[in-house]
């Protein structure tokens, strides 16, 4: 295997926010990381006149596609963005050290008061379906985020659209190939949001004769511009993409300029990662992602294996403050949040669950997200049951009942934990830790796991208290839809005017020392006001055959397989 150790640059404070990150390959027979970047591709620019003929099995958890989540606009999760993305190209191409360069278009304009931003697009790109794109296209796209039939969350949030105190006003069409989108307000984060697959496009004919169908996807329908085809698609078994032969408009930069050598993608789902890993160790697979640390000891030294510190919002739990379905919030109190946090021994359950393939959180952010972290928050808060008890003690939980569980005004202390199914091993180690040690301060934790229809049900009309979730993103913005009064994905139901604030004013500025200022004043807040409690920074480990040559990343850690090809040897 040859690995070349790179490190990576940060842009200067003039230009978008840099994204730092880790990589390390991972020898499972030595059960140690080593720091890496990622494996290079060829630095000549390689032209593929035909198809090589050549088939790859992708191994993949994707067991929440199934249910309506093939839609890139209205998909919140990331399995939608890993699979999807082979058909759908952005306007432009966010490289590893943060900077941009052209894709779909040519070149963009940002106005000098930051409102507007006009986007020259390439005049020869076409849609699978032989759709021309185009600035009427790109509006058409974006208009469809924003409907309200579309139903979006993520990519609606990307764009800066809310029903209510959104600052996306529109897109306009000024040529053919010019097309500028208007804000109300300075809007820092966009670059970064058009770079995402979740802003990517639609064929403009299957946004108008199949818009219904684009959550439960498949061929003919989930049309883009990207260099595969969805050819076939059987719901929770597999996915299969073919080359688009006629593609001719990768990224300023890459080292293919034509039709991706290899010829057929195959994405299995399975849902279990041991199933993953068996399927790459005895053949079936040639790559698989989303392993876990209890499964990368069965993967042999023949095997390479990527481990990427993801940035964005780690796996936390999120203390929700007004649970719709009691009479009372038990997380209204802020003595139970910070005793919930306290009662907690995060670290050596992570050191325990992950095998060192990933460290505790100690922030709302991961230190890999760029300009943001607040180092100083590591080791400020520890495990500390005696705290924990004196401040529940304060708050009038003295009392005990016949099981030992803390009561007030008879009634118990007790927290409904909502999540959905598939729960990883991982998760439901932490759980049983979680549950474990705060029925040692007598407090309950009562896990509920449902089917992922009925979990949305519930979380969007906030009956719980307790959920968990992470939530990759390189930007800091992320904390927006999380923290904000109007946040989509607030799942404390925080309501607070100084967060607000501090939120709206990052995404105004494109200063990056001004964001990092404000994004360190919302983590020292939820350290302090304990609405969300951090407990590991998630990595993104994949495994694959070294047959695999010349295999990129994207920035969250996802395999790109447009430059890659299979080895004849």
């Amino acid at each position: 295997m040859r690995v070349r150790a790179q490190s990576t640059s940060v842009r200067p404070a003039s230009v978008q926010p840099a994204f730092g990150r880790r990589a390390s390959v991972l020898r499972a027979a030595l059960a140690v990381a080593t720091t890496v970047a990622v494996l290079s591709g060829c630095t000549a620019t390689a032209t593929n006149s035909a198809g090589a003929g050549e088939n790859l099995t992708y191994a993949i958890n994707g067991g929440t596609l199934s249910g309506g989540k093939m839609d890139i606009h209205s998909s919140a999760f990331q399995a939608t963005a890993l699979v999807m993305r082979n058909s759908f190209d952005s306007l432009v191409y966010q490289k590893p050290d943060g900077s941009f360069v052209p894709w779909l278009a040519e070149s963009w304009e940002v106005s000098e008061d930051g409102l507007q931003y006009t986007f020259t697009l390439r005049e020869d790109v076409t849609f699978h379906d032989g759709e021309v794109f185009n600035a009427e296209a790109v509006k058409a796209n974006f208009d469809h985020v924003v409907a309200p039939k579309t139903a979006s969350a993520d990519a609606a949030s990307l764009i800066g659209y809310a029903e209510t105190g959104g600052f996306y006003v529109g897109t306009e069409v000024i040529d053919e190939y010019t097309v500028r989108v208007d804000f109300r307000q300075p809007y820092a984060p966009f670059l970064q949001a058009v770079s995402t697959a979740k802003l990517g496009f639609y064929s403009p004919a299957t946004l108008r004769d199949n818009a219904e169908q684009l959550p439960a996807g498949g061929p003919d329908i989930s049309v883009g511009t990207g260099p595969y085809v969805l050819s076939a698609y059987t719901p929770d078994q597999s996915i299969t993409f073919t080359a688009n032969e006629d593609y001719a408009w990768a990224p300023e930069g890459s080292s293919n300029d034509g039709a991706p050598f290899i010829t057929t993608i195959e994405f299995r789902i399975l849902p279990e990662s041991a199933v993953r890993t068996g399927a790459l160790t005895s053949g079936e697979a040639q790559i698989a992602s989303d392993i876990t640390a209890n499964t990368v000891g069965q993967i042999g030294d023949e095997f390479e294996v990527e481990n990427f510190t993801m940035p964005g919002l780690p796996y936390t739990l999120f203390l929700n403050e007004e649970n719709t379905a009691a009479p009372t919030s038990v997380f209204a109190d802020q003595n139970v949040r910070q005793a919930f946090a306290l009662g907690i021994n995060i670290g050596p359950a992570v050191e325990s669950i992950y095998q060192g393939q990933a460290e505790r959180a100690w922030s709302i952010l991961s230190p890999a997200t760029p300009n943001s972290y607040d180092q100083s928050l590591e080791g400020k808060w520890d495990y500390d049951p005696a705290a924990a008890n004196a401040l529940l003690d304060a708050s009038g939980w003295t009392e005990r009942d016949s099981e030992g569980y803390r009561v007030k005004d008879g009634v118990r202390l007790s927290a409904r934990w909502l999540a959905y199914n598939p729960v990883s091993d991982a998760n439901a180690s932490i759980g049983d830790v979680v549950q474990s040690d705060l029925q040692q301060l007598g407090f309950e934790i009562v896990r509920d796991n449902l089917e992922i229809a009925q979990y949305y049900d519930e979380f969007n009309a906030r009956a719980y208290d307790l959920s968990d979730w992470s939530f990759p993103s390189v930007d800091a913005d992320v904390l927006r839809a999380h923290l904000h009064s109007g946040g989509y994905k607030n799942g404390s139901s925080t309501s607070n005017a100084t967060v607000d604030r501090l939120l709206d004013d990052a995404i105004a500025t494109s200063d990056p020392t001004e964001r990092e200022a404000l994004y360190q004043e919302l983590q020292q807040w939820n350290a302090a006001h304990v609405a969300m409690v951090p407990i590991t920074v998630p990595s993104a480990i994949t495994a694959y055959s070294p047959d695999i040559e010349n295999l990129s990343f994207d920035l969250y850690g996802q395999p790109l397989f447009y430059e890659a090809s299979l080895s004849t040897d």
